[in-house]
């Protein structure tokens, strides 16, 4: 065999045993890293400091090398200078990541905002137009014109024809003293007549004695205003005391709603403040009227006080008892900050706005906000005009700022043990 036929076998046994040394060396640093602690391996970074790295499974954790986290199955990431240098509550965040967070800015701007509250409410019958028919006399009905409660009736119209012996004495005497001319029967018949008012005898029917000159053995009683008889307190041929209650009569010219508002939204509610109000009896109409008072009666279990509304129901077509919708404007205030309402985080502890910085930075600040209307929500005290805020994704940045908080506070040290074996020296 010759000794061109030997070397070809020799030169292809090293080429094979190079081609092993080579991966098996890519096969041990792929997994390790660099050696440096001080150089990351992405050459875009090799400027930039590394102070310690940490398992952000277990941040309070810190180590001086890279390597494998002994609590989770991942390596350990650096946490570089200029990131720290931000502060406890600050996060910085790269362009490209920004965009996959999806992460979106808004504006602090100046505004006057005049927010409307929309509620709901009951219809109640407005108690200023109440009237009630009531006996001053003893007596009993001899005849009832209206006989059954919540029936409508009109100004002047017959209620009931009554007895009464006390009227009838009276009258009879008023009678007597109508054709008289001297002073002193004069001044009996006023005395009398005056009389028979204070006994409750309705005008109508003494002026009826005057133009007649007889009295009548019944009187007719008739409605004081036009409503609803809402309560019947007598009965046809019953007998009444005096003081009873004949007839409670609502009127429906107007009417009340009583609508629930939020504690929060009392300050916003002037007196006299108008309101539109609809009814799911009438779609499509509204009915006007303004705010008459704020009743000092607080909710326990809803936190709300009822708003008092006084409505124009001249037709009567609201009812007491409907539900309604109510729209109130309220009071206009002085221009002042606003931000997008979905920038405002509220913890139910604090509201925080995530505020962004020119270099990529972002900081969690704390907020008072104000009223809220539509999509804008007012900034009394934290944010200045012309600052960017985050409107989306700030979820996730404000997750991270209170964790960074934590950490800092915490102080943990640095680690110096072996990443790999989660061995530490103190």
């Amino acid at each position: 065999m010759s000794a061109s036929r030997l070397s070809q076998p020799v030169r292809w046994g090293a080429l094979a045993a190079a081609l092993l040394g080579i991966g098996a060396a890519v096969g041990y640093w792929l997994p390790h890293g660099l050696p440096d602690a001080e150089s990351p391996a992405g050459s875009g970074d090799r400027a930039r400091t590394v102070l310690y790295w940490h398992d952000p499974m277990v941040p309070n954790s810190r180590f001086d090398r890279p390597g494998k986290s002994p609590y989770m199955d991942m390596q350990l990431v650096p946490v570089y200078a200029d990131e720290a240098a931000g502060g406890a509550g600050s996060v910085r965040v790269a362009g490209t990541v920004g965009q996959a967070l999806g992460i979106r800015l808004g504006k602090v701007e100046k505004a006057t905002l005049a927010p409307s509250i929309t509620t709901t409410g009951s219809v109640a019958f407005d108690d200023r137009l109440l009237e009630l028919v009531q006996a001053r006399v003893d007596g009993y009905v001899t005849r009832l014109h209206v006989k059954a409660p919540f029936e409508h009736v009109r100004l002047g119209q017959a209620l009931a024809e009554i007895q009464a012996p006390m009227w009838l004495e009276a009258g009879q005497e008023y009678l007597a003293l109508l054709d008289a001319t001297s002073t002193r029967g004069l001044a009996l018949r006023a005395a009398v007549r005056e009389r028979l008012r204070i006994l409750g005898m309705p005008e109508a029917a003494i002026r009826q004695i005057e133009s007649q000159r007889k009295v009548n053995a019944s009187t007719q009683v008739v409605a004081p205003i036009s409503g609803v008889v809402s309560e019947l307190g007598v009965r046809e041929g019953a007998a009444f005391p005096a003081g009873a209650l004949l007839f409670r009569i609502n009127g429906l010219a107007k009417v009340w709603v009583n609508a629930q508002i939020a504690e929060s939204q009392v300050s916003l509610v002037p007196q006299d403040a108008t309101v539109l109000v609809r009814a799911m009896a009438w779609p499509g109409r509204e009915f006007k009227g303004r705010v008459v008072g704020l009743l000092p009666d607080v909710d326990v279990q809803t936190r709300t006080l009822t708003a008092r509304l006084q409505i124009d129901n001249a037709d009567g077509a609201l009812a007491p008892g409907m539900f309604v919708s109510v729209s109130l404007s309220t009071k206009k205030a002085a221009p002042q900050l606003v931000v997008p309402s979905e920038a405002v985080i509220m913890t139910g502890e604090r509201s925080v706005v995530v505020r962004a910085g020119p270099d990529g930075s972002f900081e969690v600040v704390n907020v008072s906000v104000g009223p809220e209307q539509g999509d804008r929500t007012a900034i009394f005290s934290g944010l200045s005009e012309g600052d960017s805020v985050v409107v989306s994704g700030q979820f996730l940045i404000d997750s991270e700022a209170s964790l960074k908080s934590t950490i800092g506070r915490l102080g943990g040290k640095v680690s110096s043990g072996d990443a790999g074996t989660g061995e530490s020296r103190p």
